[in-house]
């Protein structure tokens, strides 16, 4: 089993700033990579950025210049640094990450519980 568990969000105003922590755990031989999503209220989820164990990243038009993401795999954690954030950032943002169980030839496709940004005046 692999677990993950967000942290990080609040109440920020207009054109703050907030960084998001997700920290993966459990059975874990390799993760090949990590997402953030988000889900706005009467909204579909969407994708918001995304991260491989090589590093490289793309993130959503809206969010480019403003978010980044980085991950620590040494801690299995991924960040994202969420700058000059606006109302439309709302949402309710969701930790995804895939990989390998240890020990298994199984994979993995985890979520984690999802951590409430609100940007207000």
């Amino acid at each position: 089993q692999v677990q993950l568990v967000e942290s990080g969000g609040g109440l920020v105003q207009i054109g703050g700033s907030l960084r998001l922590s997700c920290a993966a755990s459990g059975s874990i031989f390799s993760i090949d990579g990590m997402r953030w999503y988000r889900q706005a209220p009467g909204k579909q989820r969407e994708f918001v950025t995304a991260i491989t164990s090589g590093g490289s990243t793309n993130y959503r038009d809206s969010v480019k210049g403003r978010f980044t993401i980085s991950r620590d795999n040494a801690k299995n954690t991924v960040y994202l640094q969420m700058n000059s954030l606006k109302p439309e950032d709302t949402a309710v943002y969701y930790c995804n990450a895939w990989g390998t169980v240890l020990g298994t030839l199984k994979t993995f496709d985890t979520w984690g519980q999802g951590t409430l940004v609100t940007v207000s005046s």
